[in-house]
């Protein structure tokens, strides 16, 4: 028997999504919808339609629906929404055979082949860089007394990382921290800025995979980079095209660093506007417990993610979720941040709680979409919120958490600045 969708209150039409006000804190909208529209068609403001998915279970079952394509062939576009359903400028620059456009088996066959660069081996010989950089970057701000965490620490911190780990070399390096920037202002850069920063990257990553082609040797390095791997599974018989190698690099980046940037941010300040969960991490740090902090990183990543809405999925038949019927073409986008905030799954759900237990949360998706990066996530944003709480221990926002402001954004969900300021101090001790 079909489940009957709720319906919302007669003469209570549905809160108004996607405005700069909904962005600054869009969780009393999303609960209006659990508990009345759980899937919920809207037009986005690209003007494209499609459903929203808000309460857990719903979201669970969307995440991992066969019939649900990542593949935007399968999209039942009018004229006017060509191209705005992926990320600006991947279709003229040939970066749509990606993770995150794919199917199986074409998906299974590219997952396998770089998942071996997120074996916790792999993550785990990363630390000490990611603890390297991370210092790094503080140095550069402590004797200030003030900085800007966004731009200055959580932005910088995964580019590098990612860039480490896909062989980009330490002198081209700022190039992608530039490129990155431009695709991280959502609209707040010159009109068409993304999609020519999406070309360049495009052309350097042709450019690079020539040379690191050219340079492969005959049997691995230890340590070899993701790149020259993606290569050399391609000249052994794994048919990885060029096009696959620059499309798989581009989405490593560009899903890899946004959402690290985010949880940094996001978790700092959620740390910094809860005093009493901030000093509870803070005290287990100093006694050198790590427990609180892998717990927390996960109730971080639950409470205010940095992923809103999972990337577009596309019906390929006509099914139901949660008793709404869905017609074949629609686009679905479930809302991880409304489901990981469901009461029908998590006990207190607006309550930032850093030791919860059960918290079997979405933020990094589920099925076979299940991000890829999600270990070196971890570690990226265990190793700031440590580092950053133990170093600057009476770190504190600089000014009214009201006059902040978020990206706008249909997928991410993070903080454009995060200004705050602490008492100077020396450079961390290297002997």
């Amino acid at each position: 028997m079909t489940e009957t969708p709720a319906q919302p209150p007669a003469g209570q039409p549905a809160p108004e999504l996607f405005t700069w006000e909904f962005a600054t804190d869009p969780y009393p909208a999303y609960a209006w919808l659990r508990e009345h529209a759980p899937v919920h068609r809207t037009k986005l403001p690209s003007g494209v339609e499609a459903w929203l998915v808000t309460r857990y279970v719903d979201a669970k079952q969307a995440l991992a629906d066969g019939r649900l394509s990542k593949n935007p062939a399968h999209h039942d576009e009018p004229a006017h929404a060509k191209g705005k359903t992926g990320i600006p400028g991947e279709r003229k620059a040939e970066l749509m055979t990606h993770l995150l456009n794919i199917d199986p088996p074409d998906h299974t066959r590219l997952r396998r082949l770089v998942s071996k660069a997120f074996t916790p081996r792999r993550v785990a010989e990363l630390a000490p860089r990611v603890q390297e950089l991370t210092d790094r970057l503080i140095d550069g701000f402590v004797e200030k007394g003030e900085a800007d965490l966004i731009h200055e620490f959580a932005f910088p911190l995964p580019i590098y990382a990612i860039c480490d780990l896909l062989g980009v070399p330490r002198e081209d390096q700022d190039d992608f921290r530039d490129w990155a920037g431009m695709m991280i202002r959502h609209g707040g850069g010159p009109r068409g800025g993304v999609a020519r920063s999406v070309k360049k990257m495009r052309g350097y990553l042709a450019e690079l995979i020539h040379r690191k082609r050219e340079e492969l040797t005959e049997l691995p390095a230890p340590g070899e980079d993701l790149l020259s791997g993606l290569i050399r599974a391609s000249d052994h018989g794994e048919h990885l095209t060029e096009n696959e190698a620059a499309a798989m690099a581009f989405i490593l980046l560009f899903a890899g660093f946004e959402t690290t940037v985010n949880l940094i941010g996001n978790g700092t300040y959620a740390l910094l506007t809860h005093p009493e969960q901030r000093q509870q991490l803070q005290n287990s740090l100093a006694s050198g417990r790590m427990d609180l902090l892998a717990s927390g990183v996960e109730e971080l990543l639950r409470y205010d993610g940095p992923v809103e809405l999972a990337t577009w999925r596309f019906a390929t038949e006509p099914l139901s979720i949660g008793g709404q019927d869905i017609a074949a073409g629609d686009p679905v986008l479930v809302v991880l941040a409304a489901a990981d905030r469901d009461p029908a799954r998590f006990d207190e759900p607006d309550t930032l709680d850093l030791s919860r237990r059960d918290n079997q949360h979405l933020g990094y998706g589920h099925g076979i979409h299940y991000c890829l990066g999600a270990p070196l996530a971890r570690l990226e944003g265990q190793t700031a919120l440590a580092t950053l709480l133990t170093r600057l221990p009476d770190l504190q926002l600089a000014g009214d958490s009201a006059d902040l402001r978020w990206r706008g954004g249909l997928i991410m969900r993070g903080l454009r600045t995060l200004p705050v300021e602490f008492a100077p101090s020396g450079k961390v001790r290297t002997d």
